[in-house]
């Protein structure tokens, strides 16, 4: 038996609330370098000379590292805790920004990228990490709703002000400053951030030999992978359009002024806050359909997506204000996937957890955003500043064939899932079909089966 660990903090309380803004705070920079490249993204493409495919692959290949980080984070994350590597993806990112703001040549550009994508990575899931830790049970959903919600405020600086600070500072100045900002919170972290409210936290130390079977129990537990394609489903289209088309598709597509497309997309990273907030109350109300909340909010997606690409010609602007609210809802039901994972999980080995869900978002995002740059590319061979609706409406189309594969993997992960829980832990199903919270127990010899 273990030693019970003196507990030195409040939960839920006052201390707790401090990390979490500080922690938030990181997040909601990430995001935001995460974003920058959107509104930036005609710029880039002047700057650096490129088409589309090229553009693309910017944010393919900062979304490839960033998915591929997520298990070896997820280990380290269990074995060092979320404080050790805020401040890594603090000091990466803000050394990947300053590199991108001084970067003249599309290999720099790139690289630089790809290092962000890397610091961005040890961020989100460190922060649910600390909400899992400092907050009560039935304050968990309703937390990390808040966290992936006011975290896309990122999303808001990096649009409309971010554009108007390109114009007006230009690149390097607007990038360089931007990196700036990491130093701040890097003191804060240091200063305020405490893994655990319990004296002593015990790493989970996992040798190299065990890491493979103990990834591959976490990974074998269906809710695990009901989680994933949760996040795979519902995210993709809200970054693909946050990150990269979005901007463009406004403005060539649907002939919109640079302000106008930047006010839409904060009008989208409002909603996701609102929405998420929303999002949050059902979740912990209705604990046991969180996957029919889930594909409710994606078969809404599909079907306004489906209005505004068959509309004849330019959508009307309220037409383009449902799109992107019911785009931003997506990111709170994406949320929904780490709360699935949390069910399945005891804390020891959530960071795994967390890292292989978040994974799905991220994959179905760079698949998508990597199709419609090829297609566009074939549409129109003369690059990004001849693109029309007509290409858009056919590049878009991607996105429902990742739709239509992730709702049937939810269905198909959803069943096993409850099968699972019958099994393994009897009378976790029943209170939450009550609309009780299920706290996870610990990992039995058959738990990843």
């Amino acid at each position: 038996m273990s030693t019970p660990r003196e507990q030195l903090h409040d939960i839920g309380r006052r201390r707790a609330w401090l990390i979490w803004i500080v922690a938030v705070s990181v997040y909601l920079l990430a995001v935001f370098h995460r974003s920058s490249l959107g509104v930036a993204g005609l710029i880039a493409a002047e700057r650096f000379d490129v088409n589309g495919t090229e553009l693309a692959f910017f944010t393919v290949l900062q979304l490839v590292v960033y998915a591929g980080m997520q298990i070896p984070v997820g280990v380290l994350l269990d074995r060092f805790g979320s404080r050790a590597l805020l401040i890594g993806g603090l000091v990466t990112m803000t050394l990947a920004q300053l590199a991108f703001a001084f970067a003249t040549t599309f290999p720099a550009a790139v690289a630089s990228r790809a290092v962000l994508g890397a610091g961005d990575a040890m961020v989100f899931v460190s922060v649910l990490r600390l909400v899992t830790a400092w907050f009560l049970v039935r304050q968990g959903a309703m937390m990390a709703q808040l966290t992936g919600q006011i975290g896309q405020l990122g999303s808001i600086v990096a649009a409309a002000p971010l554009s108007l600070a390109l114009h007006s500072l230009g690149w390097t100045r607007t990038f360089a400053g931007a990196s700036s900002i990491g130093v701040l919170l890097l003191v804060a972290v240091l200063a305020l951030v405490k893994d655990s409210p319990y004296e002593r936290v015990a790493p989970v130390r996992i040798k190299l030999r065990a890491l493979a079977s103990s990834v591959q129990l976490v990974w074998g537990n269906p809710g695990t992978r009901l989680g994933m394609w949760s996040h795979f489903t519902s995210q993709f289209s809200l970054t693909v359009f946050a990150l990269l088309w979005g901007f463009p598709f406004l403005v060539k597509g649907q002939g919109l002024s640079t302000e106008m497309a930047g006010t839409l997309l904060t009008v989208m990273t409002g909603w996701i806050v609102v929405s998420g907030l929303v999002l949050g109350k059902l979740v912990t109300r209705f604990p046991f359909q969180r996957s029919w909340i889930v594909l409710s909010i994606v078969g809404a997606m599909a079907l306004v997506w489906t209005v505004v690409l068959l509309w004849g010609g330019p959508a009307p602007l309220p037409l383009l204000v449902v799109l992107v609210c019911v785009m931003g809802s997506g990111g709170p039901a994406s949320m929904v996937g780490f709360d699935l994972a949390r069910s399945f999980t005891p804390e020891e080995s959530l960071g795994r957890a967390n890292g292989l869900v978040n994974i799905g978002g991220f994959l179905a995002s760079l698949l998508t955003m990597g199709l419609i740059g090829v297609i566009l590319d074939w549409r129109e061979p003369r690059g990004a500043s001849s693109y029309d609706l007509a290409d858009f409406r056919v590049a878009l189309c991607a996105q429902y064939v990742f739709w239509a594969v992730g709702a049937t993997q939810i269905l198909r992960y959803r069943r096993k899932a409850i099968a699972h829980l019958r099994r393994e832990h009897p009378g976790a199903v029943e209170r939450m079909q009550l609309g009780e919270p299920f706290v996870h127990p610990g990992f039995n010899d058959r738990e990843g089966v």
